[in-house]
């Protein structure tokens, strides 16, 4: 996918080597920002849930239109960055996340469930266009070799992010919101449901703030330019090979997809789930804390699955993650009280590899057709839409029986591993 790349005189090299490392540093605050919000959302459904009075159908349908903004701006977004550059994008990408996260104040004082639809897909269009700049530009700036390094180190970021989130919502939504602090499915009067709903006025208006300064110092800041190496190969190079020839991706692609529905049920039904009765018996605000643990073990995850992969193909790291994650999602759905609130929370740690590992063996050996293959790919997490199907089977047969469509994607994963992520012979 790149060519060579010319020498650089020592001093030139230590000059980019600098240039590389604080663009990196900077890069990585995107990364945290756009997991940071994501999460916002595990601690937002439930409160809106009580506030609008709706069936897991329609809190799941508010992760649904998220999701959907990955599938329907990930092409504008990349003819975006076409035209005007990475580092404009990167800017554009953050003001638009600025104005959706702006949106939900009026939002809230409405309060308005279709003008809170509308300002969460603005702010993952958003976000959309942050990975699909960003992802590539930390590939491709600084050595090839080193170039996985890089994305896990952003990678890890991300899930700083994420694993912070549960604690800020969890103390400036639900903590300071009656639906948040009462018992669960507690009846809240119109009165505390008007306070409810604005309660996120402040947590988004923090976090429109953080945005335009972070958009303020990228516009500013000098980021490397892309050179001669780091273009895309020609059209006739590209027309001489078939991405349908390559199983791992053709395979990858659907594998995406699903891990996106059950990584996204578990976390975003998670606070609804440990806090009933039989299970957990916490109230909202409580209930975060231990989602924060769920994001942990993903973080953790990440760690310990790149030390492994080091001496252990990354499939098999990838089937034994999958195992362990069908056997604590049968567990959640057989178990009750402590036992299912904590097979929930260990999932968090078998699913933390399984997104970047699917990547790399989708893309595996695709050569000229990598930013192809790597751009359905991301399409691909448009999966989290579809975790509206589990709020039907919530609404349908019970929130605990709904986590086996999350069993049965694990499975899928684990044939993935096991067969899907092989290359076809003689794949070009």
């Amino acid at each position: 996918m790149t060519g060579p790349v010319e020498p650089l005189a020592p001093a030139a090299a230590r000059a980019r080597g600098v240039s590389h490392r604080a663009a990196l540093s900077l890069l990585a605050s995107l990364f945290f920002m756009w997991g940071f919000i994501t999460v916002i959302n595990n601690t937002l459904l439930p409160h809106l849930r009580s506030v609008f009075d709706l069936t897991y159908t329609q809190a799941t349908l508010i992760e649904s239109v998220w999701f959907i903004a990955y599938f329907v701006a990930s092409l504008p977004s990349a003819r975006l960055i076409e035209r005007v550059g990475y580092q404009r994008a990167l800017v554009i990408g953050l003001a638009v996340m600025a104005l959706g996260a702006l949106g939900m104040i009026p939002a809230a004082r409405l309060p308005s469930y279709t003008v809170t639809l509308v300002s969460l897909f603005v702010i993952a269009s958003g976000i959309t266009l942050l990975q699909v700049a960003a992802n590539p530009y930390v590939a491709v700036i600084g050595s090839p070799e080193t170039a996985s390094s890089r994305l896990n180190l952003v990678q890890a970021f991300n899930s700083f992010g994420t694993t912070l989130a549960p604690l800020f919502g969890g103390y400036l939504i639900l903590g300071r919101s009656a639906s948040g602090t009462a018992a669960a499915d507690a009846v809240l009067s119109p009165a505390e449901r008007l306070a409810d709903a604005q309660s996120v006025q402040l947590p988004y208006l923090i976090v429109a703030a953080v945005l335009v300064l972070l958009a303020i110092v990228i516009a500013r800041f000098r980021l490397p330019a892309l050179g001669q190496a780091t273009r895309r190969a020609s059209r006739e190079e590209r027309a001489r090979h078939s991405l349908w020839s390559h199983r791992n991706l053709v395979l990858g692609i659907p594998a995406i997809f699903i891990y996106l529905i059950a990584e996204i049920g578990v976390s975003n039904l998670f606070i609804n789930f440990v806090s009933q009765p039989h299970i957990g018996d916490l109230t909202h605000a409580q209930a975060s804390h231990y989602l924060f643990l769920l994001w942990g073990g993903m973080m953790v995850g990440r760690f310990a699955g790149s030390v492994l992969m080091r001496t252990i193909a990354a499939e098999k790291v990838l089937a034994l993650f999958a195992v362990g994650a069908f056997v604590a999602m049968v567990a959640t759905v057989l178990a009750s009280g402590k036992l299912a609130m904590w097979s929930l929370i260990a999932v968090g740690l078998f699913h933390s590899i399984m997104f970047p590992t699917i990547f790399t063996l989708g893309i595996r050996g695709l050569g000229p057709l990598t930013e192809e293959g790597a751009g359905l790919l991301v399409m691909a997490i448009a999966g989290g839409a579809l975790v509206v199907v589990q709020g039907w089977l919530a609404d349908r047969y019970g929130l605990q029986m709904s986590f086996l469509l999350t069993a049965a994607c694990e499975l899928y994963v684990l044939f993935y591993a096991l067969w899907g992520a092989r290359p076809s012979t003689g794949a070009a």
